[in-house]
C-alpha cells in the first residue's frame, strides 16, 4: 500500500494564493507566497509594496526574511518556495543570494518575470513553473480589470 502525501505542490501553492488574495482585499498587487521545509510551512507573505510604500516588499522579499529569521540563518537550503507568479529580477536575485533550493511558481511573468530577464538563479536551485497558474493568473487580472475600472 502506497501513503499519499497531501503535502505537493497545489497544496503549498493554495496557501500561497491565500496569501495573494489578502493582498488582494488590502488593494496590493495580488501576489502571495510560502516558503516550506520538511512539508511545513516556515513563513508566509504577501505583496506590501503599497502598505509599506516600499518597491522591495514584494511577497518573495518578505518570505525570505521571515525564513531567515524562523531559521536563525540567511540561508535557505532544503527549503522549497511557492510563489504565485514568477519572480522579478530583483526577488530572483535575494533567491540566488538565500541559496534556496526550490522555487515554484505559478503564472509567467513574460515582461518583468526572472526567465524573460535572464536573470540568474544559484547553481543549485531548481526552478518549477505551471503549478496553478490559471489561478494566479486569474486573480492578478481580476486586480488589474477592477483597478482600471475605479480610474
Amino acid at each position: 500500500m502506497s501513503i499519499i502525501n497531501p503535502y505537493d505542490d497545489t497544496y503549498f501553492m493554495k496557501r500561497a494564493l491565500q496569501e495573494a488574495e489578502i493582498a488582494y482585499d488590502k488593494g496590493e498587487i495580488p501576489i502571495g507566497a510560502v516558503i516550506v521545509v520538511n512539508n511545513q510551512i516556515i513563513a508566509r507573505s504577501h505583496n506590501l509594496t503599497e502598505t509599506l510604500n516600499d518597491v522591495t516588499a514584494h511577497a518573495e522579499m518578505q518570505a525570505i526574511t521571515a525564513a531567515a529569521n524562523y531559521l536563525g540563518g540567511k540561508y535557505l537550503m532544503n527549503c522549497t518556495l511557492y510563489v504565485t507568479i514568477e519572480p522579478c529580477q530583483m526577488c530572483a536575485g535575494a533567491l540566488f543570494w538565500s541559496q534556496i533550493s526550490k522555487i515554484v511558481y505559478g503564472a509567467r511573468d513574460e515582461q518583468r518575470g526572472c526567465i524573460a530577464l535572464n536573470t540568474k538563479l544559484h547553481p543549485k536551485t531548481q526552478l518549477t513553473g505551471g503549478v496553478m497558474a490559471d489561478e494566479a493568473s486569474q486573480l492578478l487580472k481580476r486586480f488589474f480589470i477592477e483597478k482600471r475600472n475605479l480610474n
